[in-house]
């Protein structure tokens, strides 16, 4: 999604988001991943001012303190940037690929099921439905190397073991990592 994200084309506006629609997000987003009730208020505090960017292709990016936090297309689920998933990774859903996964990510490919089953990933014990926003980490490495959409559900990888099994929204190096807000 951000291979091509270039900051001065792409960006159309930036609007400060009222403390009432705030409050709303921030349920939105406990609801979508729980486990960050205990930090939410870290990430979008009371008294801070969030700012949403609206881009091309609807595409709208949160950001707090000119640094994007979350983004969303149309109506889609809320997806964390990397940068976030850096600092509270245990907050989010995740997966782990091989080693040999890595450079393919890093060029913005979508991942394969096989990457996601062969030796050195794991998948979670728990089945995540297909749609589930997930940190991706990699074999050997201790921050996630990308941010993507589960394309089918983590039992459905397992048994199927074909096609691809993530859609990759963010990764290392791409528009949005680069992306510096004034």
């Amino acid at each position: 999604m951000f291979k091509k994200f270039n900051s001065k084309d792409d960006i159309h506006s930036r609007t400060n988001v009222k403390s009432s629609v705030q409050r709303g997000l921030k349920s939105k987003l406990i609801e979508q991943f729980p486990k960050l009730d205990h930090v939410i208020d870290e990430i979008i505090p009371k008294k801070g001012q969030l700012v949403v960017i609206k881009c091309t292709d609807r595409l709208s990016l949160y950001a707090m303190d000119n640094e994007v936090l979350f983004y969303q297309q149309f109506d889609d689920p809320f997806v964390p940037s990397l940068r976030l998933v850096h600092k509270f990774p245990e907050y989010f859903p995740s997966v782990k690929v091989d080693r040999g996964a890595i450079k393919f990510i890093l060029s913005g490919a979508n991942i394969m099921c096989p990457g996601l089953t062969s030796k050195g990933a794991a998948l979670p014990d728990e089945n995540f439905p297909a749609g589930t926003v997930v940190a991706i980490f990699a074999e050997g490495k201790e921050t996630a190397l990308a941010v993507g959409k589960l394309t089918m559900d983590t039992d459905e990888i397992k048994k199927v073991n074909k096609g691809m099994g993530i859609e990759v929204g963010t990764y290392l190096g791409d528009g949005l990592w680069s992306l510096e807000l004034e």
